[in-house]
């Protein structure tokens, strides 16, 4: 939702607002507030106007803004738009558990309270002392409503809907209307499912004698198995969780961009989010229910990585590390060692998490480096020759770098000894990394210098001894 949003407002000049709808106090989560910040500004989709930011519409949080909606809510029962129902939740708790034994279709409020008084009310069952406030919906509300992205829609027919609840909140459906008018809100932007609501929306504008804004009912995002995303069963639907994972901001932006809209052109992919709002159409976004596919996220992340130049990867690497615990106060030499390393693992990363672990080894104390018992058993020929080989090929090697070792050691084993490069190289590869899978050998032999390289193949070497 906000990433169209905030392309909608860039593209018309106008602003992104974000409020806070906190009148549901029964659904409040601890730091849920906060997380919408966190993945609004990581994103980099900060709102123009909110509670952090400020604007001229202050407060941007309704649980602030109780005394705003009451006088709104009395003008709709002065005029008999709404009225006061004083009905029990158990009376309605039996209403509905009474029609679904009788399979009847009626699934709305009865309307018992409708045109009585209070002292009228409490002389029947199921009274409770303090009131809510619903809408008094007309056999014939318009239903049809035209949406930015689906064109003309028609809604179900509604419900008396509460407005005020008896803890003196009001409802999502009257706060909303009356902030979107006062803040100047002219295109609303919110999920599919407030499509049945419209209607009761339009009702209020109307009531009120207010110009109703734009609307556009975005799809929802699905699973793979094409069930709803819930973000009490699924941790990808809380935002931070790909920051934590080791995503880039923008390929996760690039990819929420895809689910719902045409790429800039057939087999293109990736857009920085200034070419999406240049050609921005609420038209052309795609109603299919979407399916979100961490596959199609993880090549985007890779590729979005790749483009990165090493050094700026080296930047965001670091950040994650130390943010994520992989890092802990890292010395300027560790820094040093990955800021020169991060060429060697730029291609085979997939997500920020993985540079490290890959490239730890490097950091690893020469006296400290283990070895891998399951890589160690895996070598052919005679790892103790190879190994005794190559520390004699290096040892008065000069220019340490990854030419010359290569040059050297395929001279002193491959040549030498009758050794294929895949054999001769895998011990040496476990000697100096610790394992049979690493990084490029040469010029990960390089970063480590002559002296730390000799000294791991020296202890590589009393391993196989023993």
């Amino acid at each position: 939702m906000a990433l169209f949003d905030k392309a909608w407002a860039r593209q018309t000049g106008g602003q992104f607002v974000l409020r806070i709808e906190d009148t549901d106090r029964n659904r409040l989560v601890e730091g849920s507030e906060q997380q919408i910040y966190d993945s609004l500004e990581w994103l980099g989709l900060g709102p123009d106007e909110s509670p952090l930011v400020g604007g001229p519409y202050a407060p941007y949080k309704q649980s602030e803004r109780l005394d705003t909606y009451r006088p709104f809510v009395d003008q709709l029962i002065a005029d008999g738009h709404a009225y006061y129902c004083w009905c029990s939740s158990e009376r309605l708790a039996d209403l509905r558990k009474q029609r679904a034994d009788a399979h009847s279709p009626e699934t709305g409020y009865d309307r018992l309270c409708l045109g009585m008084t209070r002292e009228e009310r409490a002389k029947l069952p199921g009274f409770t002392e303090t009131p809510v406030v619903r809408m008094h919906i007309p056999d014939d509300v318009e239903l049809g409503f035209h949406d930015l992205i689906r064109g003309d829609v028609r809604a179900p027919h509604p419900d008396d809907q509460v407005i005020l609840k008896a803890d003196g909140f009001p409802t999502y459906h009257m706060a909303v209307v009356v902030d979107d008018h006062l803040m100047g809100i002219d295109t609303v932007v919110r999920g599919e499912e407030w499509i049945s609501s419209t209607p009761k929306h339009l009702l209020l504008y109307k009531w009120l004698g207010w110009q109703a804004p734009q609307f556009a009912h975005m799809p929802l995002l699905r699973n793979t198995d094409k069930s709803k995303i819930s973000k009490r069963k699924n941790p990808a639907a809380r935002l931070m969780w790909f920051r934590e994972q080791g995503y880039l901001p923008e390929a996760l932006r690039n990819f929420l961009q895809l689910l719902a809209y045409p790429t800039l052109a057939e087999g293109q992919e990736m857009e920085s989010y200034e070419s999406f709002i240049s050609r921005f159409r609420w038209e052309d976004i795609s109603t299919g229910g979407p399916v979100f596919d961490t596959a199609k996220l993880d090549w985007l992340n890779g590729m979005c990585i790749r483009s990165l130049d090493a050094g700026e990867l080296a930047d965001r690497v670091l950040a994650y590390a130390v943010e994520a615990g992989q890092l802990t106060d890292p010395s300027d030499d560790d820094v040093a060692t990955l800021r020169a390393a991060m060429p060697l693992v730029q291609e085979r990363l997939t997500l920020l998490s993985e540079a490290v672990p890959k490239l730890a080894f490097l950091l690893e104390p020469d006296e400290e480096l283990g070895f891998d018992e399951d890589s160690v058993a895996k070598l052919k020929g005679d790892p103790t020759a190879i190994t005794a080989a190559a520390i004699e090929a290096l040892c008065d090697l000069e220019d340490f770098t990854a030419e010359p070792i290569q040059a050297a050691l395929r001279a002193g084993i491959c040549e030498a000894m009758g050794i294929k490069p895949r054999v001769a190289f895998a011990p040496i590869r476990v000697g100096v990394t610790g394992s049979r899978v690493s990084p490029p050998l040469f010029e990960s032999m390089e970063i480590l210098g002559r002296d730390s390289t000799l000294t791991r193949l020296r202890r590589f070497a009393e391993t196989l001894a023993r």
